[in-house]
């Protein structure tokens, strides 16, 4: 389940700042000028300016309110390298004295906005005095990093000292479970602070997303109900709280209701409306140009989605985004390319590089879109071209940037500098750790992954062990994956999910034990998806265990009727044992029922321009080319060993016509295509990389590994499961995918 929309809530304790706390100081004219001039350039890519200037001051213009301005600066910015070099001018020039309170609470809600818990706490447990805004940064930190155990704790300890306040409440019960939501909403009521409008809000968000662990929404809607006050929040955090907890029908109902009681609405409103929805989008489309809110970006971004989800046209709102690109400011760009971005990479680059020749400057979170989409066009040359423009930026520490990079460079063939990139980080956090893993696995290095996560010095949460189970299952490590699996509920409290049981049903399918991974779907606690049932049928086509394959395939059928994956399993499977009368009956169901299989395509780029390649080579201009070149490939490699693997070929066809068809698989026309151009370019790169959108058969399997051996190359192909590193004849997988 998602989290709880914070940006409809309004709780979101990601928003804490020092700087409206800042005490009052006399400061000399010359001061003054530093601190005006520092606060002016402290924004995204000017901050080194900012603090060049000031550590080219002379000592006695370096005010407080100048550190406080810069730490808030470093916080804001992601540049924790700045800031722990900040902190140490500041050691260093002053000692501690008499900085203790004041700049002690701008570090320790700096250390907190990077995750440095353990350094923020080091310096609250030293200071000599702590205010409410002393506990109340810390309480925020551990509660943003998820450590809500903490949290809580340290919220109890404070009541020995302190009286909390709004923002204290509420930044306690965005961490609290349900039990200690309860406490925190008796001391509520009892200090009288239920009729604050932003803690009410705030108990409204914890009741929902402890739907389902103790709480539930009705909590929450008597909380709304009892509020003497309510402002727009307040319905937002309502609306959310339905949607939250998959009550679309009464997210709506609610949002009509407001609309009768004329209280106006605002885009976060519009947000968690549009993700109730089932398909009536048109009705808020309208509703949104009529308020003129089409035109702030997040609604026009989630209509994008929204008609994306149901496999419609987002052309409409495309089009209003190109009509009024040129008053449209960087977060607007950004919303579009965000909407753009997974399911049209291409255009989304497009309007990146675009939106410099409209004069503005990207920030860390048109980068990281920006990255995202390079990791949806799986092309390495891109990703590299954004990395290079993000050290230019001066965004080379930011986290979240970072963790995109990862992210990017393992999807686009780049193991090697995924690592680099986590290597060279000064702080991670769990993301950082996760795609780390995530990129482990992705290329079958299930030792790597298991090496890393026992060196791991943050709480892992779920994602992390879909990462290790996914590697464990790349790799064929059965019994390691058992351990995992057992260890998630045993050690660390978490419960195993869905994307969890597939992971081991694939683990144990594939490793030949077919039996165990049917029982484990037996019994779960959960009614299996179609990812569980398309784990056990690809393990059943494997093992050729056809009387559980047709189970498997049925329900797939069931869940997602127009795929094509259960009936191509099943024919695959039926073919491996002998049965193709049966293999022939599937496809003659296909046909039947409309389903088509989804056509083979393969990628490669050369010269940065992205090729295509569909089986049969017919979309290519160069074909005829790419056929000869082939042909002449195929008997090179049939002297050193190459046999076409048919058995999965139509099996009413002549053997002859079997072996042509697999010869024009896309993958191998992609192969030649980046061989011929680099013949013609003189170029001796020892790498290709070839992205494929269904999974690598047996046959090009083999091909590949013996084109490595011939070609003196490596060869890269991605398919729809993992990475495959052909050289020498060998591949990474060790012939297990």
């Amino acid at each position: 389940m998602s989290p709880l929309p914070i940006r409809a809530c309004y709780i979101s304790i990601r928003n804490f700042s020092l700087t409206n706390f800042l005490p009052v100081f006399t400061l000399t004219p010359e001061a003054n000028n530093i601190l005006d001039k520092v606060r002016v350039l402290s924004t995204p890519g000017h901050l080194t300016e900012a603090l060049s200037l000031f550590y080219n001051a002379p000592p006695s213009l370096h005010s407080q309110q100048t550190y406080a301005t810069l730490f808030h600066a470093c916080a804001l910015h992601g540049s924790l390298k700045q800031g722990q070099h900040l902190h140490q001018h500041m050691l260093s020039h002053y000692g501690s004295h008499p900085f203790d309170l004041f700049l002690t609470n701008h570090l320790i809600n700096m250390y907190c906005k990077f995750g440095l818990l353990d350094n923020a706490q080091q310096l609250f447990d030293e200071m000599l005095k702590r205010n409410l805004v002393s506990w109340t940064a810390l309480i925020s930190g551990y509660a943003q990093h998820g450590h809500h155990t903490k949290s809580f704790s340290m919220f109890s300890g404070m009541l020995l000292h302190f009286r909390p306040n709004d923002f204290t409440f509420a930044s306690v019960l965005s961490s609290c479970d349900y039990v200690c939501g309860k406490q925190v909403h008796a001391l509520v009521l009892k200090m009288c602070f239920d009729a604050y409008v932003f803690v009410a809000n705030a108990l409204v968000n914890m009741y929902s997303k402890n739907c389902g662990c103790g709480g539930s929404i009705k909590e929450a809607w008597k909380v709304f109900e009892n509020m003497e006050f309510r402002n727009v929040i307040s319905w937002n955090s309502m609306i959310a709280g339905f949607q939250y907890c998959k009550s679309g029908a009464q997210a709506i109902n609610l949002f009509f209701n407001m609309r009768r009681e004329g209280i106006g609405f605002d885009r976060a409103t519009i947000l968690s409306v549009l993700t109730s929805l089932c398909g009536s989008y048109d009705m808020l489309h309208c509703l949104s140009v009529k308020t003129g809110f089409i035109s702030e970006i997040e609604v026009a971004t989630a209509l994008v989605k929204a008609y994306s989800d149901l496999g419609g046209d987002v052309s409409e709102c495309y089009r209003l985004f190109l009509e009024r690109r040129y008053c449209w400011d960087i977060v607007s760009w950004t919303g579009i390319i965000t909407a753009l971005a997974e399911c049209e990479p291409e255009e989304a680059l497009f309007l990146f590089r675009q939106l410099r020749r409209e004069g503005l400057t990207p920030d860390w979170c048109t980068f990281s879109i920006a990255l995202k989409a390079c990791a949806g066009l799986m092309t390495e040359q891109h990703a590299s071209t954004v990395h290079s423009q993000v050290v230019k930026a001066g965004f080379e520490g930011h986290i979240v940037l970072a963790n995109a990079l990862i992210h990017a460079y393992a999807r686009c063939g780049s193991i090697v500098l995924s690592k680099q990139v986590f290597k060279e980080m000064g702080f991670r956090d769990l993301v950082s750790w996760n795609s780390m893993l995530k990129a482990y696995a992705l290329h079958g290095q299930a030792k790597e992954a298991l090496q890393l996560f026992s060196t791991m010095n943050v709480k892992p949460d779920s994602a992390t062990f879909v990462a290790l189970l996914s590697a464990c299952s790349h790799a064929g490590l059965v019994e390691e994956g058992n351990k995992i699996f057992h260890s998630m509920c045993d050690n660390y409290g978490i419960t195993p999910q869905l994307d969890h049981y597939a992971c081991m049903v694939d683990i144990l399918g594939r490793g030949g034990r077919i039996l165990e991974a049917e029982k484990l779907i037996n019994e779960m606690p959960k009614e299996p998806d179609s990812v569980v049932w398309s784990a056990l049928l690809g393990s059943c086509r494997k093992h050729g265990v056809t009387h559980l394959a047709e189970l498997a395939a049925s329900k797939l059928k069931e869940l997602v009727p127009g795929d094509s994956l259960g009936y191509v399993q099943l024919s695959n499977a039926y073919c491996s044992s002998g049965s193709f009368s049966k293999a022939g009956l599937i496809r003659k169901e296909m046909e039947g029922c409309k389903v088509r299989k989804e056509p083979g395509l393969s990628w490669i780029e050369i010269k940065n321009q992205v090729h295509e390649f569909a089986s049969g080579g017919k979309r290519h201009p160069q074909r005829k080319a790419i056929c000869t070149k082939l042909s002449e490939l195929i008997a090179r490699l049939k002297e050193i060993g190459y046999v076409p693997e048919t058995s999965l070929a139509l099996h009413d066809i002549e053997e002859e016509h079997k072996e042509v068809q697999l010869y024009h698989h896309s993958e191998k026309l992609a192969l030649v295509f980046a061989v011929m151009n680099q013949e013609s370019m003189h170029c001796e790169a020892s790498v290709i990389k070839i992205m494929k959108n269904i999974r690598i058969c047996v046959d090009c399997h083999n091909f590949m590994k013996l084109a490595s051996d011939l070609l003196q190359k490596e060869i890269v192909v991605r398919d729809s499961n993992r990475f495959h590193h052909f050289k020498d004849r060998k591949c990474s997988c060790n012939d297990y995918w």
